[in-house]
């Protein structure tokens, strides 16, 4: 398998090399995390710093899966007056792990970097294991842009886009030439993240519920939902569950990254929305392995891929109201505030125009965009920037 740096999460880490802070790499599973760490020990090394670097799913480390034994390892390995970068991944393998890194983290020796299961290190969890002392760096599955340097021998990007969309951006899967070996490695993930890091965890009791939830999300992406109308939806198709069972679930398959839920916002009363919002899936590759083609709406797609490359970008998302239309996003860093529709096809004026309103209405200073499956060159229409959506992807920023 071809392996692919990941630049943009490299150079994040190196500027966070010297910061006090409990770096966790969150992500979906087989995101690529334990790869990062690798890549961040190689660096750490040709920077002549004392790595530590363990990897406890590792037979040969099983002596260490308990916290006494692994804090006593890491003091028996540091170099004094040395740089230590102390790497873990599986780190919930030990049971009692966040008393052996609070304790490290409190000798101020260490640059410490962790990895692991999602059952084990939820977003939610993170605060109470380490009291604040951690900053999250999430992982995506690759974006199109690594996509395409993965596969640099196909020169025309909008046939290699149209196959991303298909095949998602679970690098794991790439290695198998038979599209049926490639659906079965993402169904297997698809399963292992909802029993293992889901049922498991939290000792659901009903895990067809939990299945049937996640596959009505993945057909649905970009429409507003919530708990009631997520629960009516399986009710009517003889799954029997309700409202506060489907809100639970809905939290759990967030926390474990496979959606990502986008609240709304009232960009006429500058407030948000919290009564309904819409849920986005961590890569599509998993929808096309779980549903197949079924209801394919290439729309909504679109929207999803969009969603998450803001998200890798660092944005903070919103989906926009505005009296009675809907601006696709709100993206938001610092002062910075984009305004965002997007869509497949705009070919016809009526389509066009239908995606403009919604801009058009919008009477601040902030940039305006039109993401679509243009094939053209970047245009503007009235102070709105029409982008192709290939193009815009390839981008780095």
């Amino acid at each position: 398998m071809k392996i692919i740096k990941r630049t943009a999460y490299i150079d994040k880490l190196q500027r966070l090399k010297d910061s006090r802070e409990i770096k966790v790499i969150t992500g979906v599973r087989r995101a690529g995390k334990s790869q990062l760490l690798l890549d961040i020990a190689m660096r750490a090394r040709q920077e002549k710093a004392n790595v530590i670097h363990l990897d406890l799913s590792d037979l040969e480390n099983e002596p260490l899966l308990e916290y006494h034994s692994l804090n006593d390892y890491v003091l028996n390995h540091t170099v004094e007056y040395a740089r230590n970068v102390l790497l873990i991944d599986e780190v919930q393998e030990c049971k009692g792990f966040e008393k052996a890194i609070n304790s490290l983290y409190n000798k101020n020796k260490y640059d410490i970097y962790l990895s692991g299961s999602n059952a084990f290190l939820l977003s939610s969890d993170l605060a109470t294991l380490f009291t604040g002392r951690q900053i999250e760096i999430p992982v995506f599955p690759f974006s199109f842009s690594e996509y395409a340097v993965y596969y640099d021998e196909e020169k025309d990007m909008e046939a290699l886009f149209d196959r991303y969309v298909i095949e998602g951006g679970l690098a794991g899967s790439y290695i198998y030439s038979e599209q049926q070996d490639r659906i079965a490695y993402i169904k297997e993930l698809f399963h292992t993240i909802l029993n293992r890091d889901l049922v498991q965890k939290y000792r659901l009791t009903e895990p067809a519920v939990l299945r049937h939830l996640a596959e009505y999300l993945m057909d649905n992406v970009g429409n507003l939902t919530s708990p009631n109308k997520s629960a009516t939806h399986l009710v009517q198709n003889k799954i029997s569950t309700n409202h506060v069972t489907a809100a639970n679930y809905l939290e759990y398959m967030t926390q474990a990254f496979l959606f990502y839920p986008v609240k709304r916002y009232d960009i006429r009363g500058k407030r948000y929305l919290s009564t309904i919002e819409k849920f986005f899936l961590c890569d599509l590759g998993f929808r096309y392995a779980i549903l197949g083609q079924r209801n394919m709406d290439y729309g909504h797609a679109y929207e999803n891929l969009v969603l998450l490359e803001l998200l890798r970008r660092g944005y903070e998302v919103y989906v926009g109201k505005l009296y009675d239309l809907e601006v696709d996003f709100i993206a938001m860093h610092g002062s910075e505030k984009i305004y965002i529709q997007v869509s497949d096809d705009i070919s016809s004026a009526e389509t066009f125009q239908r995606e403009l309103a919604p801009l058009g209405k919008i009477h601040d200073a902030y940039p305006k965009l039109l993401i679509a499956r243009t094939r053209h060159l970047e245009t503007d229409h009235e102070g709105i920037r029409i982008i192709n959506l290939v193009d815009w992807l390839l981008r780095n920023g």
